[in-house]
């Protein structure tokens, strides 16, 4: 049997605004099937791989329009809980002249945030290769506890776990430290993955104390990315940077989440576990090769409008990357 990879967190609606009304606002807004996790689910789901979303949506129309966008890419639900005591998330997404997106979020309270560990089926971790989060779970303390019950589940149970710490300052309540809240999760994860300026807020006392920090924990890869600029690398005993694509950027919505996508098929696809990860780290082509797919996955998300609509397959990265150097 073909092993999954389950994505778990938050699906919501991305309301991308159109036209302009001569003061800055969008004319209208259009919906748009979103979330991270839910992103990376579809992803994954396009690039061939059974691709698993769990989470909580709402009984009403636009959790009705997320579950059938969701099963219509091909993403296995039956890990998703509906609820009626609250409604489905909605994000406002305003794109700047350089494609640059910024989000108003509608959540709390909504449905996504009141998934609790007893929501996970008992077979939920059955034959999972690869377990996905990212920081929008942490928001919550109740849904928090449930995320990092289910990374240790999907440990106990041999899976991989990833960590995409996508971090959406709007969303966490005021007074909160977001770094203090983070922590236990990314030390959890085999592979983290962060943009460069995820990295520089994490790295309060210097690269070296926050690199030394993962290696206590679980983490055995963290990834850095910065848009068209070179990824680097890091692993315990080894690190590099791997020049990435410069297209022209349309959207930027969903791209970090295409990246991911596209590295986690590659870890199934090479058969990347918690007990071989080291040696696949030293075999550079692997690497390099892996890191290439999910650069090429990005790129192509960021020439397209949409969230689940912007995640290409596998063979629209391929070509991508034999017409890019």
């Amino acid at each position: 049997m073909t092993r999954s990879i389950l994505c778990f967190g938050e699906a919501l609606i991305d309301m991308h605004g159109e036209g302009n009304d001569g003061h800055g606002f969008a004319r209208h807004f259009v919906p748009f099937a979103g979330g991270a996790p839910a992103n990376v689910a579809v992803a994954l789901a396009k690039l061939g791989c059974h691709a698993r979303f769990a989470g909580m949506l709402g009984l009403d129309r636009f959790g009705d329009f997320l579950l059938n966008s969701l099963q219509q890419t091909g993403v296995d639900t039956t890990d998703v809980v509906r609820t009626g005591e609250a409604n489905t998330a909605l994000a406002f997404v305003t794109l700047d002249t350089r494609g640059e997106r910024s989000f108003s979020f509608y959540r709390p309270p909504s449905a996504d945030l009141l998934f609790r560990a007893e929501h996970f089926r008992a077979e939920s971790f059955d034959n999972t290769a690869i377990f996905h989060i990212c920081s929008n779970s942490l928001t919550d303390d109740g849904l928090a506890a449930a995320t990092l019950e289910g990374m240790q589940r999907a440990r106990n149970a041999g899976a991989l776990t990833s960590f995409d710490l996508n971090l959406r300052p709007a969303l966490w309540s005021r007074g909160s430290e977001p770094r203090t809240q983070v922590w236990p999760a990314l030390l959890l994860a085999d592979v983290v993955k962060l943009s460069a300026e995820e990295f520089d807020w994490l790295a309060t006392d210097g690269e070296q104390a926050l690199l030394e920090r993962f290696w206590t924990g679980s983490t055995r890869l963290v990834v850095v990315t910065d848009g068209a600029h070179p990824l680097r690398w890091y692993h315990p005993d080894a690190e590099g940077e791997l020049p990435c694509y410069n297209v022209p950027m349309i959207d930027s919505t969903g791209a970090g989440d295409a990246f991911v996508g596209g590295l986690l098929h590659q870890l199934a696809q090479q058969q990347v576990t918690r007990n071989n990860i080291d040696a696949w780290v030293g075999t550079l082509p692997h690497l390099h090769a892996a890191l290439r797919f999910a650069s090429a996955c990005g790129a192509v998300a960021v020439t397209r409008h949409g969230s689940f609509t912007a995640m290409p397959n596998t063979t629209e990265a391929e070509q991508f990357m034999e017409t890019h150097a």
